[in-house]
């Protein structure tokens, strides 16, 4: 094995949960080259280590585009991370290309779904593994060494304690692709208010799309400034590094973080935390989540709730996410000197 390809095209809060496990593997197998295909903006999470290359792919064209890509790659192991069907076929087109090559392999993520009814109502007596132990099975299935600390047991590490000197930089992330995902916006607004009035400089993070709230929240608040579409991805990512925190929802900003080794402070509501897509290195302790006998709802936060009301995010209090923004400070804080 000389180069593997490895395939994830969306979403990029999944794509981002890869990052560290490639890097790993990279490190600990330095003779392999890596070709990562992702998309295009998420290029500098896999900066860093000399033998990954990246290779930007948007998911939304013909699979028979997609297999010209991945072909002209020239590698002799696929690792499909993705295995969905536009993918799927590209990845069928690569298999018969190299029918006759016996030293062409490929290695797909074994999803491993059941029913949606059991998916939802059942995990808790079967907690789903986390989704980068899930990547890791691959890279192990496809014979590379396994590398790093964080990949050397089946539970998840705990982020190095290295951030948080005072006063600290707070990052806030309000926003997520779905409303089941979305804490109500006067209670960010409210948390917002009081880190300001509590002398952390805080930092928000959203799209375009959101800038006009965010950008509000920072001429409202002392200490309070807005990147939302202002900087490329590659920049926003090194302002991320330099935070002492992130608040986020179950969402991109919290897998962009934890690749950074940022600690972070979720607020989840239609979905779960043990539900396998935590941040990776992330500790569990620090997610906000009601419990709710109705929780997750949706796999993906989709879906309208069913009481109309939202209340698993309704539960969680601007003054809780503040308790416990200020125990992880003073906890990092304490390990550090």
């Amino acid at each position: 094995m000389k180069h593997v390809l490895v395939i994830r095209l969306s979403a990029l809060g999944d794509v981002a949960l890869m990052a560290p496990v490639v890097k790993a593997y990279a490190v600990a197998n330095p003779g392999v080259r890596f070709t990562v295909a992702g998309p295009p903006m998420l290029q500098p999470l896999f900066a860093g280590e000399p033998n990954v290359d990246f290779l930007g792919l948007k998911k939304k064209q013909s699979f028979v585009r997609i297999y010209k890509a991945l072909d002209a790659v020239g590698a002799d192991t696929v690792v499909d991370l993705h295995k969905v069907n536009r993918v799927g076929f590209a990845v069928v087109l690569l298999r018969l290309r190299h029918l006759l090559d016996l030293h062409y392999r490929i290695f797909a993520l074994r999803k491993g779904r059941v029913s949606r009814w059991l998916y939802l109502h059942h995990w808790r007596r079967a907690p789903r593994r986390p989704q980068w132990q899930r990547y890791d099975d691959v890279f192990r299935r496809a014979g590379l060494k396994r590398g790093g600390l964080a990949l050397c047991n089946d539970t998840d590490r705990t982020l190095p304690t290295t951030h948080c000197p005072l006063p600290t930089k707070i990052g806030v992330a309000p926003f997520a692709q779905h409303a089941g995902k979305i804490w109500p916006e006067e209670r960010t607004e409210a948390l917002v208010r009081m880190l300001s009035e509590r002398g952390h400089e805080v930092v928000l993070f959203g799209s375009k799309d959101e800038a006009p709230v965010l950008e509000r929240w920072a001429r409202h608040y002392r200490g309070v400034s807005s990147m939302a579409g202002r900087l490329p991805f590659a920049e926003e990512l090194e302002v991320i590094r330099g935070l002492s925190l992130m608040v986020s929802m179950d969402s991109a900003n919290m897998h962009f973080a934890s690749a950074v080794g940022v600690p972070v402070v979720s607020i989840w509501g239609a979905t779960h935390p043990d539900f396998g897509f935590y941040g990776f290195g992330q500790d569990r302790s620090n997610a906000l989540c009601a419990d709710l006998p109705c929780q997750p709802c949706s796999a993906y936060g989709s879906k309208p709730c069913r009481y109309g009301d939202r209340r698993c995010m309704e539960a969680i209090t601007p003054e809780m996410v503040l308790e416990k923004i200020e125990a992880v400070l003073k906890n990092n804080i304490v390990n550090t000197q």
